[in-house]
């Protein structure tokens, strides 16, 4: 396993990291818990070392989960959790929409530590921007955290460009979290430039744009109803149909380099800077061990080129999330 540093900061992984989401919720039912608990500590066996949770999946299950996986290897790992929707820290009840005040993040990371069994958290994102709370608010609650030892590394997920400025003045951001992929290249244009002028590391989720680039899904592929794709306008059948052009390039290049369309995915996303740490998720052994080959796939100059240059071709139909998951971004 190579390992890559977190921008400027002395946090250092694995060069992909495994986000743990799909395991509990969102991409349809949970997986046994048994098996994923295999699962998480094979790819600590293989090399893995950043796992990426969340108390909103579930809520609350996710963590208890990788809490469990983890606590034998937790001196050999670096847990990633976030906080920032409004849940009930007692019952688990989603009241609806942000809370980043800054009591409630205090309380929040005291449940995220029972629940994942360890004294400190590695790396805690805020997991949107609350509106309602000034972000130098926020980053002083974490800056307090930290200054107690039960934070590490602060960190921001789906962020504005000057909140990010905003939140790394009062406490240095580690890592920005958001969405990029082939399948979308939104960050380029303003977030990947600030990061390396302020030095944060990268950690994109969604690397292979939801499983989309895998190329196991097309027009005809039924998704389970409990599966949050079926709500996401780039996956609607007509969609995906008019999208595959970009997995049938990705096919192209992945057949000359004797790869699979997921590798060179995951293996263009490591070109392009060496602070960017995605975090492919899965709940089965042999698509954890496909993704971890895409870190020796060596794409040349000329392949990036080759792969660029047909992207700027495809124009891609369907916003990346709903109407109103996508208010909450960019913030």
């Amino acid at each position: 396993m190579k390992n890559r540093k977190l921008g400027n900061s002395h946090l250092e992984v694995s060069a992909l990291g495994l986000g743990c989401m799909s395991m509990t919720a969102s991409y349809g039912p949970a997986a046994d818990k048994q098996e994923m608990i295999k699962l998480i500590r094979a790819a600590h066996d293989r090399g893995v070392t950043l796992f990426d949770t969340a108390e909103a999946y579930g809520p609350f299950a996710n963590e208890v989960l990788v809490g469990e996986a983890l606590a034998p290897i937790r001196d050999k790992v670096v847990i990633a959790t976030k906080f920032g929707f409004d849940i009930d820290l007692e019952t688990g009840e989603r009241r609806g929409g942000t809370n980043s005040r800054p009591e409630h993040i205090k309380a929040a990371t005291e449940a995220s530590l029972r629940r994942l069994r360890t004294d400190r958290i590695d790396l805690l994102y805020q997991h949107r921007v609350d509106p309602e709370v000034p972000i130098e608010d926020v980053a002083g609650a974490v800056k307090d955290l930290i200054a107690e030892g039960k934070v590490k590394h602060f960190g921001l997920s789906e962020a504005g460009i000057q909140t990010i400025r905003r939140a790394h003045a009062v406490q240095p951001v580690t890592a920005v979290q958001s969405e990029y992929s082939l399948f979308w290249r939104g960050p380029e244009a303003e977030l990947l430039p600030l990061l390396e002028e302020l030095g944060i590391g990268f950690v994109p989720f969604s690397p292979l744009g939801a499983g989309f680039l895998t190329g196991k899904i097309d027009e005809k592929t039924q998704f389970d109803p409990t599966d949050f794709r079926n709500i996401v306008p780039r996956f609607s059948p007509e969609a995906r149909k008019a999208n595959f052009a970009l997995v049938d390039l990705i096919k192209v290049v992945a057949e000359r380099k004797h790869a699979t369309p997921a590798q060179v995915a995951l293996a263009w996303l490591l070109a392009q800077k060496p602070w960017i740490v995605p975090i492919p998720g899965t709940t089965k052994l042999h698509r954890l061990e496909e993704n971890l080959g895409a870190i020796d796939l060596e794409l040349t100059s000329g392949d990036l080129d080759e792969i660029n240059l047909a992207v700027s071709t495809i124009k891609i139909e369907g916003e990346r999330l709903p109407e109103a998951a996508l208010k909450m971004t960019g913030r």
